[in-house]
């Protein structure tokens, strides 16, 4: 096989996987992270802010869709200074089936039950 042969197997490999792994990519990844790593807070901090304030698994993801599906200062558990300085989150647009599959596959990436020794 010569170089050019190489190269095109390599891209072609590439590009096979790369369609895979976006296939594989839940409402979570395509929806929230990849507009949350534009943010300078993390994705889990926003999580450990609505689990000091709520507690359980119920509560956290209920107080979440609310905020998402009626974004307002008065229902954000950032500070004051984070909302003043980023404002509050637009409206999800997602359906509220995919608003709970991506609630869901967040509580499994940042949950720390289970996981603590």
């Amino acid at each position: 096989m010569d170089e050019g042969e190489r190269v095109m197997v390599i891209k072609i490999a590439l590009t096979a996987f790369l369609a895979c792994a976006s296939l594989n990519a839940g409402v979570y990844e395509t929806s929230c992270v990849s507009c949350h790593n534009k943010l300078p807070v993390s994705l889990d901090k926003y999580f450990y802010r609505y689990l000091l304030k709520h507690s359980s698994e119920k509560d956290v993801k209920a107080a979440m869709f609310g905020y998402l599906k009626n974004p307002l200062k008065e229902n954000s558990v950032m500070a004051e200074a984070f909302i003043s300085r980023f404002g509050v989150k637009k409206k999800s647009e997602l359906s509220d089936e995919e608003l709970k599959e991506a609630l869901d596959r967040y509580w499994e990436v940042y949950k720390v039950f289970g996981k603590l020794k």
